[in-house]
């Protein structure tokens, strides 16, 4: 196990994370995407943490509330050192019925944090992220919340998730002039079939210096290999009830086409192929992780041996490569003018 740099922080995070979206169940999509129990939740923090995983993410929306109790719980049950651990949870959906009990306002901010401190049972949240941008909130009023809390000690970092280039930028500015606390991270989907983020996002992460958490790296299990063009969404799996996140299927295929061959030389899972792509991409810091059962865990962590030599990422990245978009073509070709 590697351990990143979080944005431009001291802070050593591995390069896997475990996610525990699958804790808890309930009703709806979470139903859909996992219901472990505590014992299965206990055992499955228990093998990343023996591989070195020391990063945990969760959300207040998980399971509407029973995953950070369950990822809480069993840091307790496991005797894990706290000290040796980044938890990371985040705030914005509904939480409850009521207008304020959602978004990025500095009133749902403050209650908010509170309650996941609770059902954590932890005194500070490592990395605090807002799960997504609010167009109601001034983002002022946001970045000093979240400074507020940074300075009371309840948070360490402040990071962000599915928020657009521009929107990290401008909260970033804020952030100078007021001298607030920065965003250090943005958790966002990525994948070999969904490199959607390689246009706008990427570019400024790289200029601005902040980490990348890779989601649904798997692309909602589409990348295990389980499914091809003809059964994508008629296999018994998560994506024949939640088709979530989209994939175009002609480029979900061709990717899967050009995984297996390469998986069969290393002899290891396509899944292993997928996650080691995003390995060897200079922008992702850690790769959130969920799983179902521990042998899926323990073969997506086994991604982190897998070297891929430089004819395998050059297939890899031609298959998958996004399709040239103003004005990035037009980058492309006035970058000609300092070449020299």
């Amino acid at each position: 196990m590697r351990y990143n740099r979080l944005g431009q922080t001291g802070l050593l995070v591995s390069e896997l994370c475990l996610g525990t979206m699958t804790f808890g169940g309930s009703e709806g999509m979470w139903k859909q995407i996992g219901s472990l129990q505590q014992e299965d939740a206990d055992r499955l923090i228990r093998v990343a943490h023996e591989a070195g995983v020391n990063f945990i993410d969760t959300a207040d929306v998980y399971a509407e509330g029973l995953s950070e109790i369950m990822t809480g719980q069993s840091i307790r049950n496991l005797g894990l050192n706290r000290d040796e651990l980044v938890i990371a949870t985040k705030v914005f959906g509904p939480v409850g019925p009521g207008p304020n009990s959602r978004g990025s306002s500095r009133y749902h901010i403050m209650n908010a944090v509170k309650a996941s401190l609770r059902r954590l049972q932890l005194d500070h949240i490592d990395l605090y992220q807002l799960h997504g941008f609010d167009p109601l909130t001034p983002v002022e009023e946001t970045m000093r919340a979240m400074d507020d809390l940074v300075r009371d000690g309840l948070v360490r970092y402040v990071g962000v998730s599915n928020w657009a280039a521009w929107q990290i930028m401008k909260a970033q500015g804020i952030a100078q002039k007021m001298q607030y606390s920065r965003i250090e991270s943005l958790q966002a989907y990525y994948s070999i079939a969904g490199r959607d983020l390689e246009r706008e996002l990427v570019p400024m992460m790289q200029s601005e210096q902040v980490g990348l958490m890779v989601w649904s790296p798997l692309a909602g299990g589409l990348l295990t290999g389980k499914y091809d063009r003809a059964s994508e969404t008629g296999h018994n799996g998560r994506r024949s009830e939640f088709d979530f996140p989209p994939v175009d299927p002609d480029r979900g295929a061709a990717v899967i086409a050009a995984m297996r061959p390469i998986a069969g030389r290393h002899g290891v899972s396509v899944a292993q192929i997928a996650l080691a792509w995003l390995l060897h991409q200079p922008s992702v810091t850690s790769i959130i992780i969920g799983a179902n059962r521990e042998a899926q865990l323990i073969d997506n962590i086994a991604a982190t041996n897998v070297q891929l030599t430089a004819d395998e990422l050059a297939t890899l990245n031609a298959c998958s490569l996004l399709p040239s978009e103003y004005p990035g073509w037009m980058f492309d070709l006035q970058r000609a003018y300092r070449a020299d």
